[in-house]
């Protein structure tokens, strides 16, 4: 038996260069419940008052209640059997660099547990949202919450050349090169690399190869990022759209990127309708 229910809000408006959305969730499985995550241009802060999820990926297995998954380059499985309850922030990287205060890169690849992360306030913020009575008290709290993190010092801002590489390649959904970016910002390749890379958590190139995925994925389950609705293409029209060599290379980077074809990754959203559209 498998039950759930899920409320997505749209970030305010002043959010929105950092968060990409909300959602609160209820669900219940009597069965083990394993989910493909595969990388998306977003960092998930999970904010868990139920039981823990276990976690499976290069990091190692983990099972927290709250945490903050870092940029991915591979596919990270979840499982769970009986109760989850929770609210999930889908941050920018950038979000990430200025919730935090620190280089995004130190959680390239992680998944560190809220309490991991030497950060009272967020630490506390899943027993406090456990207590409000409904979705809107709760969505108003992380929101106040984040305002208060991502909004209030001016001096914890991404560098503006790095803002503007990031929001340029999620325009294009990855199809801009490196040349391009640097002389966009004024930079060098080399001082664009490393503070990119710093505050992002990937390399320009990486990146790219990140939201172009992203992009393909939502055309093969039939939609666009966050839900956006779309038809779904055929694998060869998925390909050319999307900037792959061919539909073979398109199949290779689901492989590496998600560890399985294009068609397993379809079949997996058509089998579980719960899960949200990359």
């Amino acid at each position: 038996m498998e039950a759930g229910e899920y409320v997505v809000r749209t970030a305010h408006p002043a959010l929105r260069r950092y968060v990409r959305r909300l959602q609160g969730y209820r669900e219940y499985s009597a069965r083990p419940l394993r989910r493909l995550q595969a990388p998306v241009g977003s960092c998930a802060l999970i904010l868990g008052f139920g039981e823990p999820l276990r976690l499976y990926g290069p990091a190692g297995p983990a099972a927290p209640r709250s945490f903050l998954a870092g940029m991915q380059t591979s596919a990270v499985h979840t499982e769970f059997r009986g109760h989850q309850h929770g609210l999930q922030v889908d941050l920018t990287p950038l979000g990430v660099f200025v919730l935090l205060g620190r280089p995004t890169a130190e959680l390239t690849g992680a998944v560190p547990a809220l309490d991991e992360l030497d950060d009272t306030e967020l630490a506390a913020l899943p027993e406090r949202l456990a207590t409000d009575p409904d979705w809107p008290r709760r969505f108003a709290r992380v929101e106040a919450f984040l305002a208060a993190r991502l909004l209030a010092d001016p001096a914890r801002t991404p560098d503006p050349e790095v803002a503007w590489a990031w929001r340029t390649l999620v325009r294009r959904a990855g199809g801009v090169g490196i040349a391009e970016l640097a002389a966009g910002t004024g930079w060098s390749r080399r001082h664009l690399l490393d503070r990119f890379r710093a505050q992002v958590g990937l390399a320009p190139k990486t990146a790219a190869r990140v939201l172009r995925f992203e992009r393909a994925a939502g055309l093969v389950v039939g939609g666009g990022p966050f839900g956006t609705p779309g038809p779904r293409q055929d694998l060869a029209s998925v390909a050319a759209e999307c900037g792959y060599a061919d539909q073979a290379h398109l199949t290779r980077e689901f492989r590496a990127l998600a560890g399985v074809t294009p068609t397993a990754y379809r079949c997996a959203f058509v089998q579980d309708p719960a899960l949200p559209t990359p």
